[in-house]
């Protein structure tokens, strides 16, 4: 007959399982990405000429969203930003992804390209969707645990801004991170929210993470 030790110990030997279980499950979309690319297919340097041809829709000009594309091929209609690249937003194409919606590390998220005028790539912008059911935008932060977990804990230099009246805590918890890493073939930009103004209603508050990732020296810090 198990005693009750035996059971404490087989109980958290589950526990660990599950929680080992769950991280996999989360992080699998982010590290099976193939080692050369920063996500799918999509590599920041790669020519415009060699982004896929299927499996994404919904492009669009990133600043003007209601401007439309029919393909990679027309950034050039998109206006430049302060940092001279044209961003274009797409999603997954949902009649083939397993979960129906554009998810990475299970979270999520709007995706655009980061394109300058010589037709190449410079950047891809990730950023958690603050329209996505409570329950998911309620763990948006933790995608940037997730970030820093595939990138690399160590070369982030970081920026923390204190809580202010309008920015306050919730539940004790408090994050406003603008955080960046350099390596010789990236450059990373990751910036962390999650708190409320206690003016507004507790449904209403800011939870979120967006990194982009750009090729060193390729375009000016402004307007990323």
């Amino acid at each position: 007959m198990p005693t009750c030790r035996s059971k404490m110990q087989s109980n958290d030997v589950m526990n660990t399982m599950h929680a080992a279980v769950a991280a996999a499950i989360l992080l699998s979309p982010l590290t099976a990405v193939a080692e050369q690319n920063d996500l799918r297919e999509f590599r920041v340097g790669m020519p415009v000429s060699a982004l896929p041809e299927s499996g994404y829709d919904s492009f669009a000009c990133a600043a003007e969203p209601t401007k439309t594309l029919s393909g990679w091929s027309d950034y050039s209609i998109c206006a430049a930003g302060p940092n001279g690249a044209r961003a274009v937003s797409f999603r997954y194409d949902s009649s083939v992804t397993s979960d129906g919606g554009t998810v990475v590390a299970g979270q999520p998220v709007t995706l655009a390209l980061l394109i300058d005028d010589q037709a190449q790539v410079v950047g891809l912008r990730i950023a958690t969707d603050p329209h996505t059911r409570l329950y998911l935008h309620k763990k948006a932060h933790l995608f940037a645990v997730q970030v820093r977990a595939r990138f690399g804990e160590d070369g982030w230099t970081c920026r923390k801004i204190e809580p202010t009246a309008t920015e306050q805590p919730i539940g004790g918890v408090f994050f406003h991170d603008q955080c960046e890493k350099i390596t010789q073939a990236r450059h990373f930009v990751l910036s962390r929210e999650l708190f409320h103004d206690p003016a507004k209603p507790l449904t209403d508050f800011t939870d979120g993470t967006q990194l982009t990732i750009l090729k060193p020296g390729s375009l000016s810090t402004a307007g990323r």
